[in-house]
């Protein structure tokens, strides 16, 4: 008898349950017949069209959201942007949201296709008298229907596959013949379109198999880092803009305030060190070595922004130091902690005689003739670790004096616009090399990446969207 009604006592998961459909009940309260159809045709990428069909509330969507799991009490999200595309803003309160909020977090959680909502903002604005018009051109391959809508004159054209989001040539006739005030819209979709897949054009199908068959082998099954623990981990920047005697790295300021926006916006706990001595690094070193928050955080980030020769840094008081000795103090056997996680290094730092440009360009060098050391070299012979450097061997770095360098600023470019569509360091990274390689006009550089890391290094998707820098001259 008491494991009856144990049974009957609802658990964690049940309640969670109960309070989404409580919420979702007074939304339907508020939904009539239009903001159905209009939900039907908004979920037509999320749930199959037979059962979109069936649906005859908004009840009926929402239990297939559920259903696919793009729906539930701790990621309501979905259904918040769908009421925002439908402007049901007073409605997202029942989903712990505001429009702002909604709007603010768009850019980094939208799951409604640039498509979809181009077709959706269409049919919002075609009108009665345009509707007949575009009829009356289609009227030899339409169904019979009483009384159609412009949603669902552009159902059916999708439905026929006579638009689709490559193909917009008729829907363009459509609106140049009737609603000529509507083109601009589709404009507007196509040159975004073009532009994403330019941007997609950067991670080239030639490197990244480059980058795929230089990992180490693993099993069929993709395998990723963990970055599900508590905290994401620590990024430590070492930022020398006064030696003791080689010139001022001015627009330095930039390139750390960047990595700390952008790392912190990925979750880690940044600190930032200013003109470190050799005696400083050490001691900088070893706090970070023998930190004991490193077991419950997922990554670790060091960042060097400093004078150098490859494979070695300059401290504020022009000790030289090797690349390798910094990340010694992170192997395994050094820092338990950071065992079997990945450990990122990024070193804005090479080698060449130190210039200055009409575009006040300097670069972050001394000495490039010396013969170079390989690579490679500069990591410890043990997994997970990565070393992103300006440049490769021979090549100088540059910099530019209020703006910061290319390399850092192309990293913080790209880690903000591909972490949100999932891409991995490695594809990341690759994307740095192609817009770095591109710059400069006769003056070329071109970074380089060396690792020994065992798995993909995928950062989660941020909740909240990053905000502008605030531009400052150094």
């Amino acid at each position: 008898m008491s494991s009856r009604v144990q049974s009957w006592i609802p658990n964690q998961e049940d309640t969670s349950r109960e309070k989404l459909r409580r919420r979702l009940l007074k939304i339907d309260s508020n939904l009539g017949d239009l903001e159905v159809e209009k939900l039907k045709f908004l979920c037509r990428d999320f749930v199959a069209y037979k059962k979109l069909e069936r649906s005859s509330s908004a009840l009926d969507i929402f239990e297939h959201l559920m259903t696919e799991e793009l729906l539930s009490e701790e990621d309501p999200f979905l259904l918040a942007e769908l009421l925002y595309i439908m402007k049901q803003n007073s409605l997202l309160r029942h989903l712990s949201y505001t429009k702002e909020q909604v709007k603010d977090l768009l850019p980094t959680q939208k799951k409604v296709s640039p498509f979809r909502n181009l077709l959706y903002e269409l049919s919002e604005d075609i009108d009665s008298e345009g509707l007949k018009s575009m009829i009356f051109l289609l009227k030899e391959s339409l169904p019979k229907v009483e009384t159609p809508t412009s949603l669902s004159l552009l159902g059916h054209l999708e439905k026929q596959a006579k638009i689709d989001a490559d193909d917009l040539t008729l829907l363009e006739y459509l609106c140049n013949t009737v609603t000529p005030h509507l083109v601009r819209k589709i404009e507007t979709y196509k040159r975004e379109k073009e532009a994403e897949q330019k941007k997609e054009e950067l991670l080239s199908a030639s490197d990244t198999n480059q980058i795929r068959q230089a990992l180490p082998a693993c099993s069929s099954e993709e395998t990723v880092y963990r970055m599900n623990r508590k905290h994401r981990g620590y990024c430590v920047v070492i930022n020398n803009q006064n030696f003791t005697s080689l010139s001022k790295r001015q627009g330095t300021d930039k390139d750390a305030e960047c990595l700390r926006h952008v790392f912190q916006w990925l979750g880690f706990k940044v600190d930032i060190w200013v003109d470190v001595t050799k005696k400083c690094l050490e001691e900088v070193l070893q706090k970070y070595k023998s930190h004991p928050d490193h077991a419950d955080r997922d990554c670790f980030v060091f960042c060097v922004l400093t004078h150098g020769q490859f494979g070695a840094v300059y401290s504020s008081d022009e000790a030289l130091i090797p690349i390798r000795e910094i990340m010694s103090h992170f192997t395994a056997q050094q820092c338990p902690g950071l065992a079997n996680k990945p450990k990122l290094f990024f070193i804005q730092a090479c080698q060449g005689e130190e210039i200055q440009s009409s575009v006040s360009i300097q670069v972050d060098a001394i000495n490039p003739e010396l013969i170079q050391p390989p690579l490679r070299d500069s990591v410890p012979v043990e997994a997970d670790f990565l070393l992103g450097l300006a440049t490769v061997p021979g090549y100088v770095s540059f910099r530019h004096k209020t703006e910061g360098s290319w390399y850092i600023q192309s990293l913080y470019n790209y880690l903000k616009d591909l972490v949100p569509r999932h891409e991995d360091i490695l594809s990341i990274l690759t994307a740095v090399n192609n817009d770095v390689s591109r710059r400069g006009g006769t003056k070329k550089q071109m970074p380089q990446p060396v690792f020994t890391l065992r798995k993909k290094v995928i950062f989660p998707v941020p909740l909240q969207q990053l905000p502008e820098m605030v531009s400052t001259d150094s």
